[in-house]
């Protein structure tokens, strides 16, 4: 029998080191981002604008997928049932995770347990518009006209349960007007049909009406928060016009699935707030009237717990139903 150099063998078992498999570092493919809008309107256009910034700082790309009606609700049943795994998130907005439960009495997921709330990134007042030939260039004459013509004049909305919807509820309500509710899939039609003179007016974000306001197609009566706009110095909210204590707004921010692993949902949140702090983000926003924001996650669970209640009072006080 031939010898075995044993320097040799070591040598050789020297370089076979074995290496344990590692978990591959999040994320290694694109990103969904569900928006509970259509594409083209200012939930939309929102959500691309921060996609873009986000998918930077994570250096992959995030993919918008629209997914409108129900005041939101399908999409957020979408990412209730996805993987936990950070690939699927949501654009989630005050009405899908603070109105819909006190709209929908059978909503197919919970907004507390179903979730894990990563940041709030962007609030955003609602702005009474009208069409540019309605006849009423104040909330008092609008009042007056809704009231010669009961169930005459309409508004739309993103959605059954949406904020417009609830904001237009809660007009009739305070200011003792019956007028007719017409719901979309989402913000982009309601600008369709309001520039085309079918619908009389609504309350939505500035966001998608921009350049419509500025050419006198649509006219801006008033702002459905307690404080005016900086944006809009000018223009009064409907609590000054004599509908006292009207104060509306939508929020919004990004959620994951229940369950997501806990440095998943880290690495979303830090990206997430490198995003939100962008100079040129931030600016776009701004000039939209939206404000953007960035939160812990803790903050943002919070507020969504906050917000039940008050909108739950708010929808029975008005009433507000899913059409």
């Amino acid at each position: 029998m031939k010898k075995v150099n044993l320097a040799i063998v070591v040598g050789l078992l020297s370089g076979l080191v074995w290496v344990a498999p590692s978990a591959a570092a999040f994320p290694e493919k694109p990103v969904r981002l569900i928006v509970p809008y259509p594409a083209g309107g200012g939930g939309d256009l929102m959500a691309r604008a921060m996609a873009e910034r986000l998918g930077a700082e994570l250096g992959q790309q995030i993919v918008i997928e629209n997914r409108g009606g129900a005041g939101g609700a399908l999409a957020a049943e979408t990412v209730a049932r996805a993987a936990p795994d950070g690939y699927t998130v949501l654009f989630g907005t005050v009405g899908t995770q603070s109105i819909n439960p006190a709209i929908y009495p059978n909503l197919r997921y919970d907004s507390l347990k179903d979730f894990a709330p990563i940041s709030l990134t962007h609030i955003a007042p609602r702005v009474l518009m009208v069409r540019a030939d309605l006849p009423a260039k104040n909330i008092v004459e609008l009042m007056s006209l809704a009231k010669k013509q009961p169930g005459v004049l309409s508004y739309g909305s993103a959605g059954s349960g949406s904020t417009g919807h609830l904001s237009g509820a809660l007009f009739e309500s305070l200011a003792g007007v019956d007028m007719l509710h017409v719901p979309y899939r989402g913000s982009a039609p309601v600008v369709i049909d309001l520039l085309a003179g079918r619908l009389d007016m609504t309350f939505d974000s500035l966001t998608a009406y921009e350049s419509h306001i500025k050419s006198g197609k649509v006219r801006v009566l008033g702002v459905t928060t307690k404080a005016r706009m900086s944006i809009l110095p000018q223009t009064p909210t409907l609590s000054e016009a004599g509908l006292v204590g009207f104060d509306v707004s939508n929020w919004l921010g990004v959620l994951a699935p229940a369950r997501t692993p806990k440095d998943v949902l880290a690495t979303l949140h830090a990206a997430l707030g490198r995003a939100m702090a962008t100079p040129a983000l931030k600016q776009q926003l701004i000039a939209l009237g939206i404000e953007p924001t960035f939160s812990s996650q803790e903050e943002f669970s919070s507020l969504i717990r906050a917000e039940l209640p008050k909108w739950a009072e708010l929808v029975k006080k008005s009433g507000a139903t899913a059409d």
